[in-house]
């Protein structure tokens, strides 16, 4: 499938594959991916997932925030703020009725913020290893205070990882997360959620997940522990459970029963 761009008057374009819903799948929400922090939309979960879409007529998204994958832009330049208006544009552009948001690790954080402006058209959010104010946690957690104070005094400081090259952390993207948290007050928003964690994510603790629950009073939550699973949850097995808490969330509310 040939990669598409959502041009964008002032703003960097948004790469983005999308498959339209055909036959029975008509009928069913349409399946937006949001993927994590410097992640792309050709990781294993995204590509998985859109071809299950796919085999059953179901209409799927995925894309690539700006500085991320094949969208212009610069990964330093970006914050949760930015991130999160890429993935209302390229919602909007799609313009689907009902859609249920798969977002993973950071994406689960940028899917929370746009349900709180797209609620409507919302028909329930999957999270997986979902990372809602991660950079609180990292700001006090992951960094030292060399690293803070580089950040501080130089406006940008390198963090290691476990995946590819060092993670380029930014002033901005710290001063901007603050902006945008959503554990720290009850969110009005009523939108059955399914948070699938790992208990052996060594990025997110699975206690995450009660802080969701609990900050989403209004939503009903389902919380799927995985007693050995990562933070990546790409295995065989964690990619089946991907597929069939979709599908059953798809069917939810007697809404689409018939099919």
């Amino acid at each position: 499938m040939e990669c598409q761009f959502l041009k964008r008057s002032g703003k960097n374009d948004i790469a983005y594959h999308y498959s339209a819903p055909v036959g029975e799948g008509k009928d069913l929400p349409h399946v937006f991916f949001l993927g994590g922090f410097k992640s792309d939309m050709n990781g294993t979960k995204a590509t998985y997932l859109e071809a299950q879409c796919k085999a059953r007529g179901q209409g799927f998204l995925r894309f690539d925030y700006t500085g991320h994958g094949q969208s212009g832009g610069d990964f330093v330049d970006g914050t949760i703020g930015s991130w999160k208006g890429d993935a209302l544009d390229i919602f909007d552009h799609i313009a689907a009725d009902k859609v249920i948001l798969v977002g993973s690790s950071m994406g689960g954080w940028i899917s929370l913020l746009v349900a709180r402006e797209r609620e409507k058209f919302l028909h329930g959010i999957i999270g997986i290893a979902a990372a809602p104010d991660f950079t609180i946690d990292m700001w006090f957690n992951r960094l030292n205070e060399s690293q803070r104070q580089e950040i501080e005094e130089k406006g940008r400081a390198e963090l290691p990882n476990d995946y590819d090259e060092p993670y380029i952390l930014t002033k901005a993207l710290f001063e901007d997360g603050k902006q945008h948290l959503l554990l720290d007050a009850e969110q009005d928003i009523d939108v059955p959620m399914v948070l699938i964690q790992g208990m052996a994510d060594p990025d997110v603790p699975w206690e995450v997940t009660a802080r969701i629950e609990k900050a989403f009073p209004k939503s009903e939550v389902d919380i799927v522990l995985i007693e050995d699973g990562d933070h990546r949850l790409s295995r065989p097995e964690d990619l089946a459970l991907l597929d069939k808490e979709v599908t059953n969330l798809s069917h939810r509310n007697n809404q689409y029963s018939s099919l």
